[in-house]
């Protein structure tokens, strides 16, 4: 138990350094928007959804009904079909796990999990389940402790949730350092470019990843090849 806690703790420390951060914004936001820490918490407990919770706030505000913030999270959160194929059959697998792990699965999480390998004497199941709940008491941490700091201290905030962004660029960097094949990252940056450029950065997030998924299942045996020939005596 100690090795797989250390384990998933290790792999989760980019997640921790921006959960973190960007949870205490949230919290902080939250708290000046009227909401309790207990708000909060509930918020991170059952939402858990990063952007889609900061927009909870302007839905809050605005008086939307539950129609419209089902919508709303639908268009915000519709990124996590397309990355989340990849796990059905895994996560079928995991039994009782199994819906925890679909409910957790962050982008962060996701960029985890696809290059996570379990050492010795670690079962990959329960680190996957491990590393999913880590992340998320990471975020609950952050937002709680936000909104209570919120009550005391008054501060700029401003470019805060830049964490976030530093966050993917470091697990990027981390995954293009040891991916056995890089054809899915130059798809993905190709594809999101591509997008941005014809649809503008408002809209490009879907097209580019339906094109990045597309581009994927042609590509398929090449990016498969190099793992291939690893495992060959």
């Amino acid at each position: 138990m100690k090795k797989l806690i250390k384990t998933a703790f290790i792999m989760t420390i980019p997640v921790l350094c921006g959960y973190l951060s960007v949870g205490i914004a949230f919290g902080l936001l939250f708290r000046r928007a009227g909401y309790g820490a207990a708000w909060a918490a509930a918020s991170s407990l059952f939402v858990y959804a990063g952007s889609m919770q900061f927009v909870i706030l302007g839905l809050l505000k605005a008086g939307a009904g539950p129609f419209s913030a089902a919508l709303m999270t639908l268009a915000v959160n519709s990124r996590h079909m397309f990355y989340g194929l990849s796990f059905i059959e895994r996560f079928r697998r995991m039994g009782r796990r199994r819906a925890y792990m679909i409910f957790s699965l962050t982008d962060e999480t996701y960029s985890i999990l696809c290059s996570a390998k379990a050492p010795a004497g670690v079962d990959e199941d329960r680190l996957f389940f491990t590393i999913s709940v880590l992340n998320q008491l990471y975020w609950l941490t952050g937002s709680v402790l936000g909104s209570v700091l919120g009550e005391f201290i008054r501060i700029d905030i401003t470019g805060v949730d830049f964490a976030m962004t530093a966050l993917f660029v470091v697990i990027f960097t981390e995954q293009w350092l040891t991916a056995q094949s890089r054809l899915p990252a130059v798809i993905g940056l190709l594809s999101a470019l591509f997008s941005m450029v014809v649809f503008g950065p408002e809209r490009f997030l879907l097209p580019a990843l339906a094109v990045s998924v597309a581009f994927l299942l042609v590509f398929e045996d090449r990016i498969r090849a190099p793992g291939r020939e690893a495992e060959k005596p």
